[in-house]
């Protein structure tokens, strides 16, 4: 085809198109007003697995003041819209992301904008990463990331990371945190009519699956509640959450599953833990077996001796402005655990007290006063950390 009819026939599709778009127009202004709204109405992409439901409320919303309706929008546990940013009488902002962790981004932000405006200069250069996937592992984020040339060339020294608030006056900081593990166990058994008391199925080796993971589960619970030394991050929690399987109400199956989230502190043998797991699918019986879909292994913790000159520095700091701070084990997982993999001291630090700790639950929020805070903060931690001499690792 020759490049004069190739573009002869896209003028032709593009009047063809403007004219059908004009024909629409004109029934539109013929039609009755009642089907033009509904027409309109219709073409709102409202079907799953990507419902444009913002489209359909700000449809609504424009049909009620035309009728001079009164609206209110209900959002499912939420107070205000969390993607509307709004800021209570009290100066609290909500939104999702208000904790976790637009709220730490924009701090960073405003640190180095104070810091740059005040003409400071450090031995080290400072680095901002905004890296995505970690709410869903990470993988194709930072565990990618940090082994590119990109990451090696920035020849990072220490990390700062994400933490969570506390609700009282204290700061937590988190020097390490749990190996997550994703576990599927699969039951085989014998399948038959569901009226029959089949034996040996795979039904009955799932209950006992989930009875040695919940039982264990509420010994941990039980540890935890009993000592007021322990954090989240000392023990071991198991959840169920996921069953898979069967065909029919009438059909007992072949194959049934259960999937578990199980996050285990540093100062569990993983060796031994896994041994554990094994030794309850050898006691549901014959023909059960696990697979992972996540195993972290890696148990680095971060240094907190004083005699560190990373935390040295970071703790002094926190000295110098009265922060009161609390060392633990990050119960959950960061993009933290990629970067102790390979060496790096990272710490995972959010600097919000007097905030109950709302990441991911409904009507998240962190005050005015304490976002400002946390800018301060930041702005006294970084240059302390960006001016640590050389450490005998960087040697």
């Amino acid at each position: 085809m020759s490049l004069q009819s190739s573009g002869r026939q896209q003028r032709e599709a593009h009047g063809a198109s403007a004219r059908a778009e004009g024909q629409r127009q004109q029934e539109e202004e013929e039609e009755r007003r009642e089907v033009t709204l509904f027409r309109e109405y219709l073409r709102i992409r409202t079907v799953h697995p990507e419902p444009d439901y913002d489209s359909a409320v700000a449809f609504l919303e424009r049909v009620a003041i035309d009728l001079d309706l009164p609206l209110k929008k209900y959002e499912e546990h939420w107070q205000y819209d969390p993607f509307e940013a709004v800021k209570d009488a009290e100066g609290n902002i909500y939104g999702r992301g208000a904790q976790d962790m637009k709220s730490v981004g924009i701090q960073y932000v405003e640190a180095i904008r104070r810091l740059r405006d005040e003409g400071k200069r450090f031995p080290r250069t400072l680095h901002l990463l905004f890296v995505p996937d970690e709410e869903v592992g990470g993988f194709r984020g930072m565990s990618l990331f940090v082994k590119s040339p990109e990451f090696k060339a920035l020849n990072v020294g220490f990390v700062l990371d994400e933490g969570l608030a506390n609700p009282t006056d204290a700061y937590t900081v988190f020097y390490g945190e749990r190996s997550c593990w994703w576990v599927t166990v699969k039951c085989t058994g014998h399948p038959g009519h569901g009226s029959r008391f089949i034996t040996n199925t795979a039904a009955e080796k799932l209950q006992k699956i989930i009875n040695s993971f919940l039982g264990f589960r509420e010994k941990e619970k039980a540890r935890l509640d009993c000592s007021a030394c322990m954090t989240l991050g000392d023990v071991t929690t198991v959840n169920l959450t996921m069953v898979h399987g069967g065909v029919q109400y009438n059909v007992v199956p072949v194959e049934l599953a259960a999937s578990f989230d199980v996050r285990v502190p540093p100062t569990i043998d993983l060796q031994a833990f896994e041994q554990q797991l094994e030794s309850w699918c050898r006691e549901a019986g014959d023909g059960v077996t696990y697979e992972f879909a996540q195993k972290g292994m890696d148990q680095s913790v971060t240094s907190t001796s004083e005699s560190d000159p990373w935390w040295g520095a970071f703790s002094a700091v926190c000295r110098d402005m009265n922060l009161d701070v609390k060392t633990e084990i990050f119960p959950a997982a960061t993009d933290s655990r990629y970067l102790r993999e390979i060496g790096l001291p990272a710490i995972g630090f959010s600097p919000m007290n007097r905030t109950p700790i709302l990441l991911h639950d409904h009507n998240e929020f962190v005050s005015e006063a304490v976002f400002l805070r946390g800018i301060d903060v930041y702005a006294g931690i970084l240059p302390a950390l960006a001016s640590v001499p050389a450490v005998p690792a960087e040697h």
